[in-house]
């Protein structure tokens, strides 16, 4: 374990576009696979306490299905309405072919 990260993943577990729900530190986590870049963001939308693992992700964005805000999975910020407050994002590395996230 590097210090201060804890692995989540092996690099070959998602596929593009695909989400792994995860639980580090009590915080429920959403570990994002876009377009072979690794992102780790809060599960739940800032917008409504729901589910982001519910939605998709498109040109590294992440869609609530709930009520459409995309949110940038690079920095949290959200890109289009109803959600006007970002979601928290987690820095990820990849070693020794785990993906590997800091809460």
């Amino acid at each position: 374990m590097m210090s201060g990260f804890v692995a989540i993943a092996t690099t070959g577990e998602l596929a593009p576009a695909g989400m792994k729900r995860v639980v580090v530190d009590g915080k429920r986590l959403l570990l994002c696979n876009a377009d072979g870049r690794y992102y780790v963001v809060d599960e739940m939308c800032s917008h409504e306490e729901y589910s982001l693992y519910l939605g998709c992700i498109k040109e590294g964005r992440i869609k609530c299905s709930l009520h459409g805000s995309y949110f940038d999975l690079a920095t949290g910020q959200p890109t289009c309405d109803p959600a006007d407050e970002p979601i928290r994002t987690y820095p990820v590395k990849i070693e020794a072919g785990q993906v590997w996230v800091e809460v």
